[in-house]
């Protein structure tokens, strides 16, 4: 290795909860070599450079927790790793990426770290590691480094591949309701809000409630008009036509000013509005027609074209166009003046962050310019106001200047066509007044609408318009969740795992299990290889038939690829038997505190992600397990052989719940309430031989069915069920009876 070089020797993706935080990250274990003898207060001018470069490093608190904490950090003396984890931190809010989670630790190997950052993006994440360590080089070897084509790059792939700002805004929302979400396409829009039974799915602005005959229609501009008029929605008064010469017929018919555009566009591409005469109508026709399978001809309804948005049939915000304009100077063109006056705004930009567009002079605003005696090149008189685009960008937000009335007519509008989520627009003078009496009218109604122009409006307040398609997708006492049971632990698992889901068969609920047999549906065995895995349990959550999930995880998941759920229901922890496991690839330690991973650490993130409503499941007659208590969100219930255990004592003593054997039977136990379900001898998977593991696998199975609200009738049927036939564990489900049915987050950085 050469002096002063930083090699990444592993990078690890882990795509749910692990031991470092509840989010995706991406864990690279790093070797800094020589560096390790150099911190940053013995790098001459490191910290000038990097202060320099990346401005924005002040804005990191870092472990002093105030602003400017990791600059001072950096004055101080720091490590390389540290210095690269706040480096690719800051590149990713450069490229437009949220604030971000970042841990370093040191491993038991001179001069590794583990490096951990948030993992929005794959692509994104690793092309920032690698962006990172070529700025840290050239600023500890005093080198110049140009960030601006890196910074552009990464920029391009986070509008390529992260959420688009619409669906971001939805999967926000749900989060704020914690609804959880599964990304069904990797580089779309396409995501999955909630688990099994209890899913929805959105496609940006659209949803699984969106008709496919509604957007049908919504795209047959004709159609539509038709339809919605129909239950006296006001219209302009127009027809498709047939071919330039038919355009020009209409145009008469109707009455100059005229609107020529595709009868199934989207995006106002090929729309040209206000046109006085047949030339221009032909022109228009023109291009129309190249952006449609039609093209119509409309009256021009005089005012200012609005985009209302429907959600669940109520008006949920409204935005106002404005019109394009520049100033001439008598000194410079059209096109001079567009960029010096209108493009320079900065909300203005090439991606999905920008509420408006940069202005071009397409064919349409050719035309605009034509019909003043202009065009691009030409030199506009000083004062003279050009015109350059009339249907320009949503900028104004104007929601709660709507009338009543009108709110009524486009939630009618978007009914008749049948969308859940309607984009409404319309023209009128002044949308705070009716629009019979001003002559509006709505002129298109819109599937899968933009959000952005609500989101972020040019000018005006955001409106909540993720939370509004979110409430309308759950309704409030719904979560996106199913009961799902997380089974961690050396020793146990599986059998413990299988167990559960046998219980939940039992009370009428269609389960799937991921364990290391595979999958399982209820009673099918579908997958025959292990799905103790992070794929396993996705493949579970992404199926609607599951109402209850049950999923294994062991430490190489944990450690290796994430949880698959997000929270859990129900988090069971077996036992810690850490001399039995070869964690050493893991590089884990029997102790170390904060700076290693120890197996404690790895097992408690079962337990973290319980949540506050669920119950941790812990056997109290392992020490390392029975501490997790004290960190669980919700209620914890021990399981322990021995009645007399004392932490089981403890807790039974503060009026909590445990599960033990007296006198050879399971019994569950509240405070001083006990209730006897049956006897060892006649649980088959316990039998004679009365093994401990299997007696104490059998009382964490029975702690969660407990904790999921199983009755005594379910609880005690599965006993002496379970393990009838242990060479074929799927025949030990029976058809359940219509008796048994049963009544830490995320260190932000700024």
């Amino acid at each position: 290795m050469k002096k002063k070089d930083i090699i990444f020797r592993d990078t690890i993706s882990l795509r749910g909860p692990s031991i470092w935080t509840y989010p995706p990250v991406i864990e690279t274990w790093i070797d800094i070599g020589e560096l390790e003898d150099y911190p940053s207060d013995k790098i001459p001018g490191l910290y000038e450079r990097l202060s320099a470069w990346l401005p924005g490093l002040v804005e990191h608190r870092c472990n002093y927790g105030e602003h400017g904490g990791f600059l001072r950090r950096l004055k101080e003396g720091t490590w390389s790793g540290h210095i690269l984890e706040h480096i690719v931190l800051e590149l990713m809010t450069l490229a437009g990426l949220p604030d971000g989670f970042g841990r370093t630790r040191e491993t038991s190997t001179r001069g590794v770290y583990k490096l951990v950052v948030s993992n929005f993006h794959e692509e994104v994440t690793r092309m920032s590691l690698d962006v990172g360590r070529e700025l840290l080089l050239a600023a500890i070897a005093d080198e110049p480094y140009d960030l601006d084509e890196p910074v552009r790059l990464l920029r391009r792939k986070v509008d390529r591949k992260y959420l688009g700002p619409s669906t971001a805004a939805i999967v926000q929302a749900g989060e704020k309701r914690g609804i959880p979400h599964i990304r069904l396409l990797d580089d779309g829009n396409l995501v999955q809000l909630g688990y099994g039974a209890a899913m929805r799915r959105i496609w940006t602005a659209e949803t699984d409630q969106t008709s496919a005959i509604a957007e049908t229609i919504s795209r047959d501009k004709d159609l539509t008009k038709e339809l919605i008029s129909s239950v006296g929605v006001p219209v302009p008064e127009g027809r498709e036509v047939s071919d330039a010469d038919d355009a020009c017929e209409a145009a008469e018919d109707i009455g100059f000013p005229v609107v020529v555009k595709p009868t199934d566009g989207n995006h106002g591409r090929g729309v040209f509005i206000d046109l006085m005469n047949n030339d221009d109508v032909r022109k228009a026709y023109a291009i129309a027609v190249e952006e449609g399978s039609g093209v119509l001809v409309e009256r021009s309804i005089q005012g200012i074209e609005h985009r209302l948005l429907v959600v669940g049939g109520k008006l949920v915000a409204a935005n106002r166009s404005d019109l394009i304009t520049v100033s001439g100077d008598g000194k410079s063109t059209v096109q001079a003046l567009i960029d010096s006056q209108v493009n320079i705004d900065p909300r203005r930009g090439t991606t999905e962050l920008h509420p408006l567009s940069i202005i071009k002079i397409d064919t349409a605003a050719k035309i605009e310019l034509e019909r003043q005696g202009l065009n691009a090149d030409s030199v506009p008189a000083k004062g003279r106001e050009v015109l350059i685009q009339r249907n320009a960008n949503h900028a104004f937000d104007c929601t709660d200047e709507v009338h009543p009335e009108t709110a009524q007519v486009v939630a009618l509008a978007a009914r008749v066509v049948g969308l859940d989520i309607a984009g409404i627009d319309l023209v009128c003078q002044d949308v705070s007044k009716p629009l019979g009496e001003q002559g509006g009218a709505i002129v298109e109604v819109n599937a899968g609408p933009s959000l952005l122009m609500h989101i972020k409006p040019g000018i005006g307040k955001p409106r909540p318009v993720g939370q509004a398609i979110v409430d309308n997708l759950f309704a409030q006492s719904e979560s996106g969740r199913v009961p799902l049971v997380g089974v961690a632990g050396t020793h146990g698992m599986n059998a413990v795992a299988k167990m559960v889901a046998h219980l939940i068969y039992l009370s009428g609920r269609h389960p799937g299990l991921a364990c290391k047999d595979g999958i399982y549906l209820d009673r099918r065995h579908v997958q025959k290889t292990n799905a103790a895995n992070w794929e396993g349990g996705r493949r579970l959550l992404m199926n609607r038939s599951i109402q209850a999930a049950v999923i294994e995880n062991g430490s190489s998941v944990i450690l290796g690829e994430g949880l698959a759920y997000d929270r859990c229901s129900v988090g069971i922890v077996t036992n810690i038997v850490s001399q039995d496991e070869d964690l050493s690839r893991w590089d884990v330690q029997p102790t170390g505190g904060e700076f290693y991973t120890t197996p404690r650490s790895i097992y408690r993130t079962q337990v973290d992600v319980v949540l506050p409503s669920g119950h941790a499941v812990l056997n109290a007659e392992d020490e390392l397990v029975a501490d997790f208590a004290e960190l669980c969100d919700g209620e914890v219930i021990f399981f322990a052989r021995n009645p007399a255990n004392p932490i089981l004592v403890a807790h039974l003593a503060a009026g909590k719940r445990g599960v033990t054997v007296v006198d050879n039977r399971i019994v569950l136990r509240s405070g001083t309430d006990e209730t006897r379900l049956c006897r060892l001898v006649d649980a088959p998977y316990i039998g004679k031989a009365k093994q401990p593991t299997h007696i104490a696998n059998v009382l964490a199975g029975i702690a969660a069915g407990w904790a999921l609200g199983l009755s005594q009738e379910v609880m005690t049927t599965g006993l002496k069920t379970f393990g009838l036939e242990l060479a074929d564990p799927a025949s030990l489900i029976l058809q359940p009876s219509k008796k048994s049915q049963p009544k830490k987050p995320a260190t932000v950085r700024k």
